[in-house]
């Protein structure tokens, strides 16, 4: 059945301007990315026909090297570790799980499917029980069979090496509080049974899990084989189930990855067969040197964020190349309640007030591409953000609808009554240019509220990890986010979950290190409560959401869609709302 190709057209003709809801910035054709309301998300439109590859559009556009460029790369290639959206989409077209998100566009995109699984599993015994029944006949890249000894294995494999969202996602499988706190003896005996005859691995919970199928469709519960070292692999290639696998890899230059010749498609909408032949990834290559290598077609994609000077270039000379895709995503600061001066509530408040969201918007792209953010749930999600406490003429106690203006006055009155004023601090980035920007503003922001402070870029293949470690006693940092699939427990109890704090370890992702148990009891009840019913678990995430803001331990900055550029000979732009744009599924010939 034939898939209709995305293809951009330069020039500003009918179809172009219907495709970006003709918008223009200067009397030309552009995406308007510094004007108000002058840019919208593009809709990532469904397939006219239900397969995603026909063998004659294999044919046809089966082949190729895609060149993917970034500014560093993405660290280590354990993907049961990274969490690192440089390589978690890359992850997709590798590695498999039990479950998976449907590889299509548009919303349906959120769907969870089977994927090594048979079948997604109905759950029993109230949500405490799924049993999985494996695909026969799946190999890994190396020639071995995929049995349930490796699905027991590297389900158990997540604690072992101290996953970064072992907590967070898998603490609900029985035996999973001990592996918490004795990782290097995890066994989650009870907890994920095998029967081999019948090719079955069943999962029993301590309590329900609303989103557990989601959780295993997630990179970090792929499977693996079970001889896979119970530490971080670095990197080595490991042995992979997808329609590739890494061929090479030396994080200072490059990463290889050519077809897996022990994949056979056994579902096109879990992990369909891939075009290229070959996927380079780059590093190395500055953000404003990539934009101008892919403009010209030396690669055919960059990671990271366009550096906001490009996108005025971008909207009048490479529209057919630009996409604006919807994504839930955000930039924060999370500010560590453990060290000064930071540990007082009032210093974080202030921070919060100070903020001029508006900067922040024009230092990312501008109204069309981003939008002030007072809390921690981006708009496109169930139970987001409807408040602003921190904007001027409003507090905790008297919230506004939306963000409009900071108070540097009661910010500054706050950093007094805190007595944090005067203390030294350090603001840690990435050195990215939108994080640099970003970052330097937030750095005089915090000096004119009387503060030392100052500021640390580091490469973007080391900041995050950086900035989780409680060894590096980071004080504040700035951070970009975005959802691992549509939940608002991808934001809150991520981030701010007590299961997500483990002190002197590059896997804390609750970078403030905080944790309320009152607010812990509302995120576990949304998660683990099947009673509920939508609209009430949407209102327990938004309370949870206001309680965490009115502690401050983060300070969101704006909410943003995704600017993606690729080079003119990409064809078949294919995104989904969870991996963004879908390597296998383009075409480069």
């Amino acid at each position: 059945m034939p898939l209709k190709a995305h293809r951009g057209r330069k020039g500003c003709g009918p179809r172009h301007e219907a495709r970006f809801k003709r918008l223009f910035l200067a009397g030309g054709c552009a995406l308007g990315l510094l004007t108000a309301g002058s840019l919208h998300a593009q809709t990532p439109q469904p397939r006219e026909e239900g397969q995603l590859i026909s063998p004659s559009l294999l044919a046809a556009h089966r082949g190729g090297t895609l060149r993917l460029v970034a500014a560093a790369s993405g660290g280590t290639l354990d993907p049961h570790i990274n969490y690192s959206g440089k390589y978690i989409n890359l992850f997709a077209v590798v590695y498999d799980g039990l479950t998976t998100f449907k590889k299509v566009p548009g919303p349906d995109g959120n769907t969870v499917v089977a994927d090594l699984a048979e079948t997604l599993p109905a759950p029993q015994d109230g949500g405490r029980t799924y049993v999985f029944t494996l695909r026969p006949d799946i190999h890994f890249s190396n020639g071995r069979t995929v049995t349930t000894a490796d699905v027991v294995a590297s389900m158990r494999r997540i604690f072992r090496v101290g996953s970064p969202t072992a907590g967070s996602f898998y603490s609900a499988i029985v035996g999973a509080d001990l592996c918490l706190k004795e990782p290097a003896t995890c066994t989650l005996s009870g907890g994920v049974v095998e029967d081999p005859a019948h090719r079955t691995i069943t999962f029993h919970l301590s309590s329900p899990d609303t989103e557990f199928l989601q959780k295993l469709a997630f990179t970090h519960a792929v499977i693996m084989p079970a001889d896979t070292p119970d530490h971080d692999i670095g990197n080595t290639p490991i042995p992979s189930t997808g329609p590739y696998a890494i061929a090479s890899y030396d994080p200072n230059k490059s990463l290889v990855l050519n077809r897996n010749p022990a994949f056979r498609e056994w579902s096109a909408e879990a992990q369909p067969e891939g075009y290229p032949d070959t996927i380079t990834y780059s590093f190395g290559i500055p953000d404003e040197s990539a934009v101008t290598a892919v403009e010209n077609g030396q690669y055919d994609w960059m990671e990271g964020s366009i550096p906001m000077d490009r996108l005025g270039e971008l909207g009048s000379r490479y529209t057919a190349q630009t996409h604006v895709m919807p994504h839930a995503a955000m930039y924060f600061l999370p500010m560590n309640v453990n060290l000064p001066p930071f540990n007082v509530q009032k210093a974080r408040q202030a921070v919060n007030y100070a903020l001029n969201r508006k900067a922040m918007v024009i230092f990312y792209g501008g109204p069309g591409i981003a939008r002030p953010l007072c809390g921690m749930l981006p708009s496109s999600l169930p139970g987001a953000t409807d408040f602003c406490f921190y904007t001027k003429g409003a507090s905790p106690a008297a919230p506004a609808p939306s963000w409009s203006a900071p108070d540097l006055e009661k910010a500054r009155q706050l950093v007094r009554e805190s007595g944090t004023a005067g203390q030294k601090l350090t603001l840690i980035t990435a050195n990215t240019s939108v994080d640099m920007a970003m970052g330097t503003w937030v750095r005089d922001m915090l000096q004119s509220l009387g503060y030392q402070a100052s500021l640390r870029p580091l490469s973007s293949s080391v900041a995050f990890n950086y900035m989780q470690n409680t060894s590096n006693k980071v004080q504040i940092a700035l951070k970009d986010w975005s959802a691992d699939y549509p939940s608002p427990s991808n934001f809150l109890d991520d981030l701010l979950g007590c299961e997500n704090f483990h002190p002197n370890s590059d896997s804390s992702i609750n970078i403030p290190g905080f944790c309320d148990k009152r607010i812990q009891a509302l995120m576990d009840r949304a998660k683990t409560d099947v009673s509920l019913t939508p609209q009430q678990s949407e209102a327990l995430w938004r309370e949870a959401d206001k309680l965490v803001m009115e502690q401050a331990p983060i300070a969101p900055l704006i909410e943003k869609d995704t600017v993606l550029l690729t080079s003119p000979r990409l064809g078949n732009f294919f995104y989904t709302t969870v991996n963004q744009l879908f390597f296998s599924q383009v075409w480069v010939q």
